[in-house]
């Protein structure tokens, strides 16, 4: 009897495939927890998990676009300046969320263009060319502007915006 001497047969290679379905089913896995993960500490809802929560529902219902009126003319008045006579310009724009604030700031325009002119022009040329002195002067223009409109029974306003604002 002959022997059969020669090696064995080398076995099928079914192993290499089984390990690259297995590792691409862990990176699919760890990128989807990784993503669940992140999205639950960040607090966002995760979709079709329900527990929809009823408060952020509230507060987009309760959102009021502002809506915009635009002073044509400019307010341009003089103020001083280390004992000289300097300019102030202003082009500006009312925001309310009520449309009946604007509706009334457009019917007392006299009263209200008045009382922008001395708040402007009360102001100290210096103090105009800061940032910090622009805001100042909205949020007084903002106070004088509601003070006429309480005065006359009427919503208020929400800012006084500067379209353009020039000193010279």
């Amino acid at each position: 009897m002959a022997e059969d001497n020669a090696p064995p047969a080398a076995p099928a290679k079914k192993g290499k495939l089984k390990l690259i379905i297995l590792l691409i089913l862990v990176v699919i896995l760890a990128v989807g927890l990784s993503v669940i993960g992140t999205m639950w500490f960040l607090g966002s809802e995760l979709p079709g998990l329900g527990g929809g929560n009823e408060e952020s529902a509230e507060e987009t219902d309760a959102f009021k676009p502002s809506t915009y009126t635009v002073l044509d003319k400019a307010l341009v008045t003089t103020v001083q300046a280390e004992g000289r006579q300097r300019y102030a310009q202003a082009y500006l724009a009312f925001e309310a969320d009520n449309p009946e604030a604007l509706t009334a700031a457009g019917q007392h325009m006299p009263l209200l263009r008045s009382r922008l002119i001395s708040v402007l022009g009360d102001r100290d040329f210096e103090e105009l060319q800061t940032p910090e002195g622009r805001q100042a002067l909205a949020d007084d223009m903002l106070e004088a502007v509601n003070d006429a409109l309480e005065q006359e029974g009427e919503p208020p306003l929400l800012r006084v915006l500067f379209r353009n604002f020039v000193v010279q």
